[in-house]
């Protein structure tokens, strides 16, 4: 990246800034000392259509490298009256960002990653979402990515890594153990670094979902589903980005939503303390059906904590049978169908009962998890090719 990008990487632990674009994380505080980028803000560019393109004022990329052709961005707000009268909300919309398009949030920071690779393999370790974004972004660009996945990512997703040409290892082990694993071989090789985990470009590109929300009309809450952190926390960079620009009139609450199987940051963010999740030594292991967000050492709890803390917001532990009535209830009542990690938010919305206005984050197409779809969903009525077995069914 070009020295003339003007831009400072802060510490998230102690503070300290350096004015390497490469830095991953501080040299002080060593992997846990998570870097945020700081930058001077600029007005976006007008126009609608042209996605996340037209925040590159706001962006740590610079003008002259190749950018993925694929459309990133500008995803709907979808108004949600009937599903907001069921969770006792005055006004709800869906931020659909299952209409990327490898179908997830995920691509907004593939984008940038794919952009910054700059022509070098990318890497990452995923359940599925960046994996699958990060390959449609390097294939757009021409470039090499690979990819670890843990073993039971769903079929669906790791059919788009072959589809786009990525090189895919499917670890025998957790996602945890496949990031690590991922780590090593990205150390060995030299390849970029996609994992926003430790990437702080890459937050910046999940930044610009909180620079959309902050173009609509303000609301009381915004609700996020919660894995590694570091989607909670760009969102919400977005939007005061967005509120210092004088763009969004006020700021909203946070509501992060994690599923009680996966609750690391959540018991961070309750316990008030600060040794973080990453360094327990008995730190969980994370099995929620909501693999999106199955996340037991998350490398961000620090920046998520932060995020829903200054935001005056809350934190919330949701059930598997909970998210897959979330999945039903985003479809039938929204007309939103969002994977079980991208609906986690407004399951959040009817466990803490926030009252208000909303604005849930779906982070991923329910396209992405067809057996989490069809636990939600139920079995279809087998019947033969007759008319009576119809009527019957209906007269019953």
């Amino acid at each position: 990246m070009p020295a003339m990008l003007e831009l400072t990487l802060r510490c998230s632990v102690c503070g300290t800034e350096s004015a390497d674009p490469t830095q991953k994380t501080c040299a002080a505080c060593g992997p846990w000392g998570i870097l945020e980028v700081h930058r001077p803000l600029a007005k976006p560019t007008e126009g609608p259509g042209v996605g996340i393109r037209r925040f590159l004022p706001l962006l740590p990329v610079p003008e002259h490298l190749a950018l993925p052709a694929p459309p990133v961005g500008d995803t709907p707000l979808v108004e949600a009256p009937r599903l907001a009268f069921q969770l006792g909300l005055d006004r709800l919309r869906l931020k659909d960002d299952g209409r990327n398009p490898s179908g997830s949030l995920k691509d907004r920071a593939s984008w940038v990653g794919a952009v910054l690779a700059n022509g070098r393999t990318a890497a990452c370790a995923s359940t599925g979402n960046a994996a699958s974004s990060l390959a449609a972004m390097c294939a757009a660009l021409g470039t090499q990515a690979v990819i670890f996945v843990p073993e039971r990512a769903p079929a669906p997703k790791v059919a788009q890594l072959q589809v786009f040409g990525a090189t895919v290892f499917r670890v025998r082990g957790s996602y945890d153990q496949a990031y690590d694993l991922c780590a090593q071989a990205i150390e060995r090789f030299g390849w970029y670094d996609r994992n926003a985990s430790v990437n702080p470009m890459l937050v910046e590109g999940k930044k610009t979902c909180g620079l959309e929300l902050g173009e609509a009309e303000a609301a009381d809450w915004v609700a996020v589903s919660v894995g590694d952190g570091c989607t909670i926390a760009g969102i919400w960079k977005g939007l005061q980005e967005m509120y210092r620009l004088g763009v969004l009139e006020r700021l909203p609450r946070l509501l992060g939503v994690q599923s009680e199987r996966s609750p690391a940051v959540f018991n961070e963010w309750q316990s008030g303390g600060d040794q973080g999740p990453a360094r327990a030594p008995n730190a969980a292991v994370a099995d929620t059906l909501a693999d999106s967000i199955s996340v037991g050492v998350p490398r961000n709890w620090r920046r998520a904590v932060t995020a829903v803390r200054e935001s005056g917001g809350e934190m919330v532990l949701v059930s598997d049978d909970e998210i897959d009535a979330a999945m039903r209830d985003c479809a039938r009542l929204g007309g939103v169908y969002g994977e079980p990690a991208g609906v986690t938010a407004v399951a959040g919305l009817r466990k803490a009962w926030p009252g208000g206005s909303a604005i849930a984050v779906v982070t991923g197409s329910g396209l992405k998890d067809v057996v989490g779809a069809q636990r939600a969903g139920g079995e279809p009525i087998d019947v033969p090719p007759e008319l009576g077995a119809v009527e019957a069914h209906f007269a019953g």
